[in-house]
């Protein structure tokens, strides 16, 4: 099967399905929560990992920078507080969070269970979880595990560790208390810079009967990942996203979150999958999209400019929050030239 259901990502650089509480298992020492990896350095060749991370209430990171690390966090269940830049907002289901290199910021789930897929570029970043974790093989994440260091990061890690795992411990006095949101977390920036953008907001886009809302693009990442919230329907029947796509560089990673949709890889069979489920496509892969379901709804994520930019480029803004209740007509025309931009192939 060329899309196969597996319990922990591949690494011969072909697609496949794991489920949400799968993946590659990890929980650092001193740490409450579990990290499922989805995919990293080996799946997208360094350019991003996405990752499950899910525990109760914890307080074991403390405030620190990257030089070269973009984390993104966003929340499917539970609250997030997360301090960037010397403000802070508590995240809730589908709130998002953007933090460039060279802010000090810390992210404190607040239980009673947080569940979050962020993402983290470059991807070997992870490696700061993976190479400090212990053997976690239960159901959802060691809840009452000690958090008090038994050792410190060097003798965890080696004494390089803070340039090795670009990671920077910084001291941070008087944190004010989170802000409330406000409608300049309704808009998403033109640069690479920190924010924070409220769910459901933001920029959105319709592509006929599929629609696109951005979380960040490679504008506010520096041409290095895209996040968007992609929704269709089965009521308004095939989309483009149902003809056969290759984006040769780009690798895209879905997380189902409503319905089910089937996809369908090269000339195989259609594969239906359902929420819960995590989908790696690699790049050069074709690809096609079927919504089967009334409401579906998954989070793309990207290392460039993927459906999200052809959505966006063969589009039309769209003003309402929900999906139309008719799909937009498509402009052929604007779709092939979103394409010729883009260097992808669609039938």
């Amino acid at each position: 099967m060329s899309l196969p259901r597996v319990s922990v990502p591949r690494t011969d650089g072909r697609s496949y399905i794991v489920n949400r509480m799968d993946g590659e298992i990890l929980s650092p020492e001193t740490s409450r929560g579990s990290f499922h990896m989805y995919a990293s350095q080996v799946q997208t060749k360094n350019s991003f990992s996405v990752f499950g991370w899910d525990g109760p209430f914890t307080d074991s990171q403390g405030y620190h920078h990257h030089l070269l690390t973009h984390d993104c966090f966003l929340v499917t269940e539970g609250t997030m507080l997360v301090y960037c830049d010397g403000e802070s907002r508590i995240l809730q289901a589908g709130d998002f969070a953007s933090v460039p290199p060279g802010y000090v910021h810390k992210p404190t789930p607040q239980g009673p269970i947080t569940r979050a897929v962020p993402l983290i570029s470059p991807a070997d970043w992870v490696d700061f979880f993976r190479d400090r974790s212990v053997t976690f093989d239960n159901v959802m994440f060691p809840e009452f595990q000690d958090e008090v260091r038994k050792s410190t990061m060097a003798e965890m890690l080696g004494e390089d560790w803070k340039a090795k795992y670009d990671t920077y411990p910084d001291v941070v006095e008087n944190v004010p208390g989170p802000l409330d949101w406000s409608e300049r977390d309704t808009v998403i920036p033109s640069e690479t810079k920190p924010y924070f953008l409220r769910f459901n907001t933001g920029p959105r886009w319709a592509l006929g009967g599929v629609t696109s809302r951005p979380f960040i693009t490679t504008k506010q990442s520096a041409n290095k990942f895209s996040i968007s919230s992609i929704e269709g329907s089965s009521v308004f029947g095939p989309t483009v996203l149902a003809r056969r796509m290759t984006f040769p560089k780009i690798h895209h990673l879905f997380i189902i979150l409503d319905g089910w949709m089937d996809i369908s890889v090269g000339a195989e069979a259609p594969v239906r999958v359902f929420a819960g489920e995590v989908v790696f496509l690699a790049a050069n892969t074709a690809f096609s999209l079927n919504f089967e379901n009334k409401y579906v709804r998954f989070w793309s994520y990207t290392n460039g400019d993927g459906i999200e930019a052809l959505i966006e480029g063969a589009g039309e803004p769209l003003a309402r929050a929900s999906l139309p209740d008719e799909a937009p007509k498509l402009d052929e025309k604007r779709l092939r030239a979103a394409v010729d931009r883009l260097r992808i192939t669609i039938d």
